[in-house]
């Protein structure tokens, strides 16, 4: 009896050393009823412990604003009233969706004007390099953040987020490790100085699933270009807001701009 029980008990320890069907094979055949049953026992622990594969949350809405409108004006000012209203030409131009970099004097308050003033539009804030001044952008309205690198703890914290997270990327192993962590979109920067729509284009092949938006030196008539080498949108800074137009706070030609923007991008289609 004695040796019985202690060859069944041998079974039960290799039971984790050896494939389930084998196992189960020789304790039917050698166990008696009594012994299966504390078998099973055993193992439902074990089974009730696997983690369950959860589904992958839906992508923030600005992400869908970014690939609609495959534009985003990016303003930078040197004062407060002059991003304010630079803003606001360029929304009147057309422009959906917005960034305002960090540095600019008054960043967060035009941030909260424009989210008062404008509430179907796409706004957000570029060029944030730490998680504080993410949490700062977010709480002043912000809907997507971006960066010219990618700062790991801002992408952790709003993973499965409903703030938008757009990482720089300059490398093919840029874009796997940002893509693996979680980004939904990356940022091309800067993308001129590498090459332009030859450089999008080589890094894009890849990668076809990944949404990628180029930012850096690119102009109102690159915008086809840029899009037909696998740009999801693109990043307009002194396209729009030129130096000059800002110097001379010349808001109708910013708004000017903004209207050709917008009109070539959407002869783009999808």
């Amino acid at each position: 009896m004695v040796r019985a029980i202690s060859y069944t008990m041998r079974l039960v320890l290799q039971m984790f050393h050896r494939p389930t069907s084998c196992f189960l094979f020789h304790i039917q055949r050698l166990a008696p009823p009594r012994m299966l049953m504390l078998v099973a026992a055993a193992r439902l622990p074990l089974l009730a412990s696997q983690p369950r594969r959860r589904d992958p949350p839906r992508p923030p809405k600005a992400l869908a604003a970014i690939l609609r409108s495959r534009v985003i004006a990016c303003l930078r000012a040197q004062d407060g009233e002059t991003a304010m209203q630079a803003a606001h030409a360029a929304v009147r131009g057309g422009v959906s969706v917005l960034e305002i970099v960090m540095s600019t004097p008054g960043v967060l308050e035009v941030v909260e004007d424009l989210c008062r003033s404008y509430p179907s539009l796409t706004f957000g804030v570029g060029t944030v390099l730490n998680a504080d001044d993410a949490r700062k952008a977010i709480r002043a309205g912000a809907q997507f953040l971006m960066s010219p690198g990618t700062v790991m703890e801002i992408l952790y914290d709003l993973d499965g987020s409903e703030i938008l997270y757009i990482p720089g990327v300059l490398t093919p192993t840029e874009v796997i490790s940002a893509y693996n962590a979680g980004a939904n979109v990356v940022k091309v920067y800067p993308v001129s100085v590498m090459g332009g729509e030859m450089y999008m284009s080589a890094l894009k092949k890849p990668f076809p699933l990944v949404p990628m938006v180029a930012s850096q030196g690119i102009t109102i008539g690159s915008i086809k270009s840029y899009m037909e080498a696998g740009a999801s949108a693109v990043v307009l800074s002194d396209a729009i807001f030129g130096k000059e137009l800002m110097r001379e706070r010349d808001f109708i030609g910013i708004s000017a701009l903004a209207n050709q923007a917008t009109l070539q991008a959407s002869q783009r289609g999808r």
